[in-house]
């Protein structure tokens, strides 16, 4: 898919469980009801009004988070640099921006995949890079 056409790209699953199986998460912030990774999500469909917007929520516990990637992602970005325990995002790999220079590289791991990854059961690979940001403490600005 055209990334014009879209900002959602549904977690690759085996991606995820291998993250999962490191970390244990909790919660996932930017999900839907059919894409859901942990049992705790946020996501526009929610059936509960109060979970439907996870970027104005209070996250808890130790987050996944595969946020929209159309310009609203720094906020996501940020939010998940204020958090108080774990949050791992999968992200565009876009280290020319404003906001992976000031909220990512500084405080974050970064880890770089090699290839494309294919989303959503894709057989096609996306048609950008991506990286995986771990968050292991609040960032203190």
């Amino acid at each position: 898919m055209n990334p014009s056409e879209t900002v959602e790209w549904a977690t690759p699953k085996d991606l995820f469980d291998d993250l999962n199986a490191i970390h244990g998460f909790t919660l996932d912030v930017a999900a839907s009801s059919s894409n859901a990774l942990c049992d705790e999500w946020f996501g526009l469909d929610h059936a509960d009004k109060s979970r439907r917007d996870g970027l104005t929520a209070q996250w808890y516990g130790r987050v996944w988070c595969n946020p929209p990637y159309g310009r609203i992602i720094k906020d996501w970005v940020k939010k998940a640099s204020e958090h108080n325990d774990l949050v791992v995002m999968l992200l565009p790999s876009r280290t020319d921006t404003k906001w992976f220079h000031e909220l990512v590289l500084p405080y974050a791991d970064v880890q770089f995949i090699k290839g494309r990854l294919k989303f959503g059961g894709s057989k096609l690979g996306a048609p950008f890079p991506s990286i995986i940001v771990t968050y292991s403490q609040p960032v203190d600005k």
